[in-house]
């Protein structure tokens, strides 16, 4: 007679506990809820490096913590990779000349960061028998330390080095901003934050990362409720606290101004996606 396969709880289908690198960003609160649909414990791991959008964003995610809660979620944990040392004058580290908005992804690269925050991650898993890292990495990362053939290769020497199974994995690697918001549309996306040259604490409103942002909102058809430091005014800028209030304003208002897509023009268009 054929055994019958005991039934697990939802929570037991995948028995791995996982270590998941978190941010404020809304790659981050998105990611920890997927892992805690399929690990049995998940650790959220914050690397401080030095930046200067760490202040800001670390008081971000504290408050998504704490709407996140679940059993299986356990206390936030931090490591300091400490970068200074090597990006003293990096827009980065001073604050000072950094990407605009119209710059693109790759303007954002930090030189060795993913190395140094992999490296000691993996180290803090290895110490607390975690045998995965779980990286929110989307499909239009356009780093070096960022490629499928990087990770797999940093995976097998840190396993190796180690001495302990160890796995990178990046199941949002297939995925668009856009397509994250999507996902997680149904969680606090407004609280997240993920500006690298914040104002009085909140979103500039004009850097690539709130670009990148603005985008993702509108292509997915989300209200942004996000503060942004300038809010829509005559001069096609944003002025204090200003945020997307979900009224109606037409198609046309997503044209570019002077040749650059405004924070105005680009949350005009999120208005008028999110009425339909």
């Amino acid at each position: 007679m054929k055994k019958r396969r005991p039934r697990h709880a939802p929570h037991q289908k995948h028995a791995r506990p996982c270590c998941v690198l978190v941010s404020g960003g809304l790659d981050s609160i998105v990611l920890l809820r997927e892992a805690l649909r399929v690990h049995r414990s998940v650790q959220p791991l914050y690397v401080r490096a030095g930046m200067v959008w760490e202040p800001v964003e670390r008081r971000a995610l504290g408050r998504l913590l704490r709407l996140l809660r679940h059993p299986r979620l356990k206390p936030l944990r931090s490591i300091e990779v400490p970068m200074g040392d090597l990006l003293a004058h990096h827009w980065s580290a001073s604050g000072r000349g950094g990407p605009g908005y119209d710059d693109g992804d790759a303007s954002v690269f930090i030189p060795g960061r993913n190395i140094a925050l992999f490296s000691k991650a993996a180290t803090f898993c290895a110490l607390e028998g975690i045998p995965a890292l779980v990286s929110g990495i989307l499909s239009a990362n356009p780093f070096p330390d960022g490629s499928p053939r990087f990770l797999r290769a940093m995976e097998r020497a840190l396993a190796s080095g180690l001495g302990a199974p160890f796995r990178i994995t990046t199941p949002f690697r297939r995925l668009t901003k856009d397509q994250v918001v999507q996902r997680g549309r149904d969680l606090p996306l407004h609280a997240t934050f993920s500006c690298i040259s914040p104002k009085r604490g909140l979103h500039c409103g004009d850097c690539c990362k709130c670009k990148e942002r603005i985008d993702a909102f509108v292509a997915a058809g989300v209200p942004d409720r996000t503060r942004y430091a300038r809010k829509v005014g005559a001069n096609g800028r944003q002025a204090a606290g200003g945020a997307s209030d979900g009224s109606a304003i037409g198609r046309s208002a997503s044209r570019v101004t002077r040749g650059r897509p405004t924070v105005r023009t680009r949350l005009a268009a999120n208005r008028a996606t999110s009425s339909r």
